[in-house]
């Protein structure tokens, strides 16, 4: 009987997903008139609008087909992927509109800007900026994006044509190219002819690391403020050149779900938001709802979403005067899935998401005067206040590291954030700030509440709850000097990015020293032992003509290379330019303190490095650390597959990573094949549950501080939201520095800020060198943490070093380079690569 259900639930997979074969008009409202000059999507990919998943050169060629069509719509290229892909913007208006956008471009920024006197806006449109598929696996969003194109362009409904008369749409119809075109090779190649809903199967199963990610496998819906990636800098150029009032951001979520669309979880709103944000996100939301009912789609607001990190794309407009919104579609993941709500069809989650674009559309014409006043009271409200403020604005710089404070202005300049020399050196609560490495940010401007976002401390809450981290502060995410201000006093002229060049100060015989501070110094590094020349660092700190050469800084010898001093010479003189870093020659080894003969300078060799990936390794913790290797310092990295690692002779490396995963599906050859080559001189680097498998697998002994909560007068229905309370969604710790331990080579002070989201308590070794880097006893500086986990938290270790035979294992409890942001720890992984020898 059993075996006999199991065949007839079979069966109803196979019949409930047989898609009956839709055509476009079930996507278009109905009893509308179409101009049959506009090609219709079916024109150009051969087949139905969501019978297939189009991949990106189909969108691309359809989106230049609508522009070429029709006179409603403008089509820009506004960037390029990794895998150089355009990123494809269409303004879309009436022509009249169109035809003078430069004017209402000009007209609308003026409402962002108090000083310009505005004060009617009766007759300008508002702009609406449509943006869809950051995740390139939720593909329901460009598959909307395609049939809007479409209606936005042939429908000739008079309603239609009032909103195009005051409305300028920025149509952004896929946000994330790479990861759409993979995840649409996907589920094409997997596409049965009879179509298969099991859950099960390959199809809806994408191999790792899936089409989310972009090409370096970041989660580009967290980079809205970072701005580290191409796709990102395009589309803040494009907000920021048309401050949009209303942003909407399509996604998906489980397939088991519903729809979603804000406003989310009230209590975990970030309160630099104004009250009114909400209360029109709300009122939008009606609009949602009433064509969602007309349609019969089920959905949910204010739940399971939040608007607290201003990182993401629906969550960045509201600190920015607009209104941005997140709409989340269940997915079928592929052409029909089954769910407990019945089979999900693609052509069902793109008519959602095209139903809530024309909704969006609606609100924001019939909302126009409504929104363009809230936006222009937005800015003004900001302007008195900033004025008010005692704060008159902040200063940032480091003193041994112009490389990270450019990197801060660059992203802050990409924000359109004002910035001003500093006139002369200066010292606020013990911290210099020297005048040509640092910057000072008034706090009367335009975007004064976006400053607060990036730089205000939080660490009291209404809710302990978030869906993305609880703290992002960049002064403490580049372990940057960093100060208020209550005079503008030492301000002077608009600050210009850029940096001085560095130089070598004459040619040595004897050698060139090099200080290991700079943010690019591990680049330098490379490069120098790519060329083949020999370089030490030291183990202590001497002084040459007054100059102290601190724990890290580099010698090249001059003597013994296999290029000559002349050639080493010219050399320098060739790369030095694009460095921000000083080369002195010395003319006597004779330096106080460590002698450059001293054993304490020893040779460094050129890092070999492999990182594992693949199954169950996180993509976007890996994907951090290849884009760091290849893109910001240029050094080959092997990317070596889990599956693979039995095979793979790890002698040809000096380093093997493990990031964040889980790795007990190795095979007990496998882990012997590791200890082995750790054994034998290799260098393991693992971070956060790579850790836990490392313990569990007797590779290592660490002693694990746990602890569990007791759920006091909590109810069944609130044991999600108690257990959610007690993780570390990520928020940021101070701990102190053994500033002679190689891992803390060339950090600014003996204190450094830490990003954390993991639950890893390690205690600290008895011996207290063993403890190069410890938490504080008052470690909090931003975020959300438990009483119970700060508790455990205090004064525990985030690194260990532990040897094995010839070689070690290098443990971080937490991701160093998160996000590719957290500038200030990223060191801390440069010195594990190049200095474990010395550890």
């Amino acid at each position: 009987m059993k075996s006999i259900y199991y065949i007839l639930f079979f069966i109803s997979f196979i019949c409930n997903a047989q898609q009956q074969l839709v055509t476009l008009e079930y996507f278009l409202p109905k009893n509308s008139i179409y101009n049959e000059k506009i090609p219709t999507p079916k024109s150009i990919f051969n087949f139905e609008l969501g019978e297939m998943h189009t991949d990106h050169n189909q969108v691309v060629q359809f989106m230049n087909a609508i522009a070429k069509a029709s006179d409603r719509v403008q089509i820009e290229t506004t960037g390029y992927t990794y895998e150089n892909r355009p990123l494809q913007l269409l303004t879309i208006s009436s022509p009249e509109n169109l035809a003078k956008i430069d004017e209402i471009h000009k007209r609308h920024l003026a409402l962002t800007d108090s000083n310009a006197g505005v004060q009617d806006v009766s007759d300008l449109p508002i702009i609406v900026y449509l943006g869809y598929s950051i995740h390139g696996n939720e593909s329901s969003g460009t598959g909307a994006a395609i049939a809007l194109a479409y209606y936005l362009a042939a429908s000739e409904s008079p309603e239609l044509e009032k909103i195009l008369d005051n409305t300028v749409i920025l149509l952004d119809p896929s946000l994330n190219p790479d990861g759409l075109h993979r995840f649409s090779t996907w589920v094409n190649s997997h596409k049965s002819k009879n179509l298969v809903s099991d859950p099960n199967d390959r199809e809806f199963n994408e191999a790792w690391p899936g089409g989310r990610f972009n090409h370096y496998w970041f989660d580009m819906n967290r980079d809205w403020l970072p701005v580290q990636l191409p796709e990102s800098q395009a589309r803040i150029r494009t907000y920021r050149k048309w401050m949009p009032n209303v942003l909407c951001d399509f996604h998906e979520m489980g397939t088991n779900s519903t729809y979603f669309f804000q406003p989310g979880v009230q209590s975990r709103t970030n309160p630099l938001t104004p009250e009114l944000n909400q209360k029109l996100t709300s009122k939008i939301a009606g609009y949602h709802a009433k064509a969602l009912d007309k349609i019969g789609s089920f959905y949910f607001v204010e739940d399971g979403f939040d608007d607290f990190y201003y990182g993401k794309g629906s969550t960045y407009p509201d600190i920015n005067g607009g209104i941005g919104i997140l709409f989340e579609q269940a997915s079928s993941r592929g052409h029909a899935q089954q769910s407990v709500n019945g089979v999900i069809t693609f052509p069902f989650t793109i008519r959602n998401q095209f139903t809530t674009s024309l909704s969006t559309l609606q609100a924001a014409y019939e909302m126009r005067k409504e929104l363009l006043k809230y936006q222009k009271d937005f800015f003004a409200n900001s302007s008195i206040e900033s004025k008010n403020n005692k704060i008159k604005g902040y200063v940032f710089g480091d003193e041994k590291d112009a490389t990270k404070v450019k990197e801060l202005t660059k992203i802050l300049s990409q924000h359109k954030i004002e910035m001003l020399h500093l006139k002369e050196d200066i010292t606020i609560n013990k911290k210099k700030f020297s005048k040509d490495l640092s910057v000072i940010i008034p706090m009367e401007q335009k975007n004064s509440k976006l400053i607060h976002a990036i730089f205000d401390r939080q660490t009291k809450f209404k809710d302990s709850l978030f869906y993305d981290i609880s703290a992002w502060n960049f002064d403490l995410a580049f372990n940057l000097n960093f100060e208020g201000m209550n005079s503008l006093s030492q301000a002077g002229t608009r600050y210009e990015n850029s940096l001085k060049s560095g130089i070598v100060n004459q040619k040595s015989d004897v050698g060139y020293l090099i200080e290991w501070t700079d943010y690019n110094s591990p680049k330098l590094l490379y490069q120098l032992l790519a060329k083949g020349l020999r370089v030490k660092t030291t183990k202590k700190p001497f002084v040459h003509n007054g100059k102290t050469f601190s724990y890290g800084s580099l010698l090249v010898p001059i003597q013994n290379q296999t290029l000559s001093s002349d050639e080493i010479y010219a050399y320098l003189n060739q790369i030095i330019p694009n460095y921000a870093i000083a080369v002195t020659a010395v003319e006597t080894g004779f330096t106080d303190g460590a002698n450059l003969g001293n054993p304490n300078l020893v040779n460094l060799t050129m890092p070999k490095v492999a990182m594992v990936v693949g199954r169950n390794v996180d993509p976007s913790d890996a994907g951090e650390l290849w884009h760091l290797f290849d893109q910001k310092v240029e050094i080959p990295l092997t990317k070596i597959d889990v599956e693979q690692l039995q095979k793979v002779n790890l002698s040809a490396y000096t380093t093997l990573i493990m990031v964040n995963g889980n790795y007990a599906g190795l095979s007990a050859a496998t882990l012997t094949k590791i200890e082995q080559w750790i054994q034998n001189g290799g260098t393991l680097i693992a971070y956060q549950d790579a850790i836990k498998w490392l313990n569990d697998a007797k590779l290592i002994e660490l002693n694990l501080k746990t602890s569990k909560s007791e759920a006091k007068a909590i109810t069944y229905e609130q044991t999600s939201d108690f257990k959610g309370a007690q993780e570390i969604g990520g928020a940021i710790f101070e701990t102190k520095l053994d500033l002679s331990h190689p891992i803390n080579y060339g950090m600014p002070r003996n204190t450094m800020p830490i990003f954390r989201n993991t639950s890893i308590f390690i205690e600290p070794n008895k011996n207290s060198f063993s403890n190069p880097i410890q938490y504080t006893k008052s470690p909090l500086l931003s975020g959300y943490i438990s009483k119970p986990k700060l508790e455990l938290l205090k004064e525990t270790v985030p690194f260990q070093a532990i040897r094995k035979g010839e070689g070690n294992i290098l443990i971080f409890t937490d991701n160093t380079n998160f996000r590719a942001f957290w500038l200030g720890t990223e060191k801390l992984f440069w010195n594990a690569v190049f200095f474990s020898k010395l550890m």
